[in-house]
């Protein structure tokens, strides 16, 4: 990843005023933050034998000079993102029981207080509902497996209305 990648994506964070933005790709991973608006980079994995890993570096949003420069894939127009994490630690199931249809799939619109997920707990199902109205643009766990407090969901896409 380059410097000017970099700029870009404190630009389109800026720009649409987002909470968190995380990237990783090639085992490398940028998170970019509100709260200090900071960088990290993680390096790869490394092999047990090869020793421990360096430390990662954190590099502040204000010391990165602004050249707007938008990304050829990302909108231009303010787009409103929520990112739904999970208030529990449990089992992820994406519909109400095996075989039945999913409660929401990508692309669909859901209305606030719809129900996502069910996230099992202790043999308790709990329903997890959405935030607000819009539309669900990601989905980030697979049917049955585990997921902890805080793990990311789904992304949705705010209705400006």
């Amino acid at each position: 990843m380059k410097l000017d990648d970099i700029r870009r994506i404190l630009d389109l964070v800026r720009e649409h005023d987002l909470a968190e933005f995380e990237l990783e790709q090639d085992g490398l991973k940028v998170r970019v933050r509100k709260a200090g608006r900071e960088v990290a980079f993680v390096p790869p994995a490394l092999p047990l034998a090869a020793g421990p890993a360096p430390a990662p570096v954190a590099v502040a949003a204000a010391h990165v000079a602004a050249t707007p420069a938008p990304l050829a894939d990302v909108e231009t127009a303010a787009v409103d993102l929520a990112v739904i994490k999970s208030p529990i630690v449990g089992t992820f199931y994406r519909a109400p029981e095996p075989g039945a249809a999913n409660f929401v799939d990508i692309g669909q619109m859901v209305k606030k207080g719809q129900v996502l997920c069910i996230i099992e707990a202790m043999k308790l199902m709990n329903d997890i509902e959405s935030e607000a109205d819009g539309e669900i643009t990601a989905i980030y766990v697979e049917n049955g497996r585990p997921v902890q407090f805080g793990d990311r969901l789904f992304a949705l896409k705010i209705s400006g209305g």
